[in-house]
């Protein structure tokens, strides 16, 4: 990508611009850089009150002098602007609206910090001590609130018609409700498509995870206009793949192996797990279903099944759910079963959450966890190297209904 090229500046007009003024202050709140952003925001409050008059609204109409607005900056302090009225008082600027309080900028900063874990508070604070002005929480509060309207917006958005993979994962936060803390699960869908970038489906919010809530997901990406799941990876909830299947008849359903290791590896003592994950490693790294089994047979059979054998079972409950696993090769079996795109994105998720503690509302929540996905999305540019041997080997498996999904 070409870098953009700065916008020139005369040197002639900044030697006028800093003329009997000291270059080290100029930056400084009250400083030349306040100046100048006060004369350009009134230049352009002017050139919108003549536009103003010059059309419909003008007719019968004619400017009534200034008004005073104290308005915040993002670079430091406050900025008195005056502001051009008219008789009839029609004109509400778009630079800086009636009723807004703070230059263009502040906003994003206030919900920056926020999506960065600051709490209300800590953002107050945060904006007093950089800028030297004082915010009330209730009003850092009412600028992130803005954001449940846009959460709203993206939740309910159409969606592609097909995504030849979908991840399914929940992750718990702490909310104050009916005066208690309670643990409540947020549950996310991460779907890939069919050129190999990701997409955040959707966020949701509930007591606990379960394969009825799971089904309401589902129905609600269907009326959204995904048609099509070709291959969904599941964390191994009870009644999850039966849930999938009622929504989407015809989606493959494939456990995720990095939630099936850690279960089994809960059941295993420190000093062992090192060994225990190793061996297990012969089991997800066969070539085939039958040699997965016969390594699971021989397991169970070994040293570690013996002691733990607890672990055994969990795999063969999960055994239907693992087998597509074996239809790809090795570097498309990487990417299904680390699921990197979904740990990174939980561990910003978690991260975020642990600053916190917890939420006094579902709202505050929501609200913080959006933020965090929005700003995650935005990073993400390229499909995993993966992907290119991954869309031959769906092409191959899925035929037509990944051939839909090119379209």
């Amino acid at each position: 990508m070409a870098r953009r090229k700065a916008p020139h500046i005369a040197d002639e007009l900044l030697d006028r611009l800093l003329r009997g003024t000291d270059a080290a202050t100029a930056l400084q709140q009250g400083g030349l850089l306040n100046e100048l952003k006060k004369a350009l925001a009134e230049r352009a409050l002017n050139a919108e009150m003549d536009h103003h008059l010059g059309g419909e609204a003008g007719v019968g109409n004619s400017r009534n002098g200034y008004g005073h607005k104290m308005v915040l900056t993002d670079t430091g302090g406050r900025i008195a602007l005056e502001v051009p009225r008219d008789r009839q008082g029609s004109f509400d600027p778009q630079l800086i609206a009636k009723y807004q309080r703070r230059f263009p900028g502040f906003d994003e900063k206030i919900v920056s910090l926020y999506a960065r874990g600051l709490s209300t508070r800590e953002i107050a604070g945060h904006v007093l001590e950089l800028y030297d002005v004082e915010v009330s929480a209730d009003l850092v509060s009412a600028v992130t609130d803005a954001v449940l309207d846009e959460l709203a917006t993206w939740q309910a958005r159409p969606l592609e018609p097909v995504y030849p993979l979908v991840f399914f994962d929940a992750l718990r936060v702490k909310i104050r409700d009916e005066g208690l803390v309670r643990n409540k699960a947020v549950h996310i869908a991460l779907g890939v498509r069919a050129d190999g970038t990701k997409e955040i489906l959707g966020l949701w919010l509930e007591q606990n995870e379960g394969a009825k809530f799971w089904l309401r997901v589902l129905n609600e990406l269907r009326n959204r206009g995904v048609e099509d799941i070709l291959l969904a990876v599941v964390d191994g909830l009870k009644g999850f793949p039966e849930a999938i299947q009622a929504a989407f008849p015809e989606t493959t359903v494939q456990t995720c192996i990095v939630h099936l290791l850690r279960h089994s590896l809960d059941f295993v003592s420190w000093k062992d797990r090192r060994a225990v994950a190793a061996a297990l490693k012969e089991i997800y790294r066969a070539v085939d279903p039958v040699a997965a089994e016969a390594a699971l047979t021989a397991f169970e059979a070994g040293e570690w099944g013996r002691k733990y054998v607890a672990i055994g079972p969990s795999w063969r409950r999960a055994w239907t759910e693992v087998v597509p696993f074996y239809a790809f090769p090795a570097d498309v079996r990487r990417m299904l079963y680390t699921t990197n795109a979904i740990e990174a994105l939980n561990a910003k998720l978690r991260s975020a959450v642990r600053t916190r503690g917890h939420f006094p509302t579902d709202e505050a929540a929501l609200k913080l966890l959006y933020l965090v996905l929005n700003r995650t999305e935005r990073e993400w540019r390229m499909p995993p190297r993966e992907w290119a041997m991954a869309k031959a080997q769906f092409a191959v498996l899925f035929g037509q209904r990944f051939t839909k999904a090119l379209a």
